[in-house]
């Protein structure tokens, strides 16, 4: 499903990390100003096909004018989040200060990007990336009924993200 998904140059990764102070955490990442990063909170994530997979719909709602934020980032994260509120998105992938399991979306960066961030992040661990249905289920209010219908968590968080389109 995502075999092009290089040409739009995403690079997806997972760390683990503490944050002490978001504001400094924040403006640490703008400095990598070349490129496009957005970070969200690892839990809220149903692996990197759905990442992917929204953030090719973001990078396709600016082409379109169909976006919701104005800003590639936000965008990403509501799209990941399937809500059209940039706050109720926010609420459910927002970074906040302690330890933390972060996903990290790079759009247009350098190919060692994610081994640049680990200065700021820390080890990476691409294994908090993978999904758990039961705190996915928590975030997205999702019943067990809704999952057996599409098949898997992954498959219906990507359906949501789908319908952003539908919508707009």
């Amino acid at each position: 499903m995502f075999e092009n998904y290089k040409e739009y140059n995403i690079q997806i990764g997972g760390f683990k990390t503490h944050i002490t102070d978001f504001r400094q955490f924040m403006n640490d990442l703008k400095r990598f100003d070349n490129c496009m990063i957005q970070v969200m909170d690892a839990e809220g994530a149903a692996g990197i096909e759905h990442v992917t997979h929204a953030t090719i719909h973001a990078i396709n709602a600016f082409s379109r004018k169909q976006n919701i934020a104005n800003d590639l980032g936000l965008e990403i994260c509501v799209r990941t989040s399937g809500q059209r509120q940039i706050s109720q998105a926010l609420k459910m992938l927002g970074i906040k200060n302690g330890n933390i399991n972060i996903c990290v979306i790079a759009v247009d960066c350098n190919k060692n990007i994610m081994d640049r961030l680990s200065d700021i992040l820390g080890k990476r661990d691409d294994k908090v990336l993978e999904p758990s249905e039961n705190i996915l289920k928590n975030i997205y209010q999702i019943s067990d009924i809704e999952i057996e219908t599409i098949g898997n968590i992954t498959n219906l968080l990507m359906e949501r993200t789908a319908l952003l389109i539908v919508e707009t």
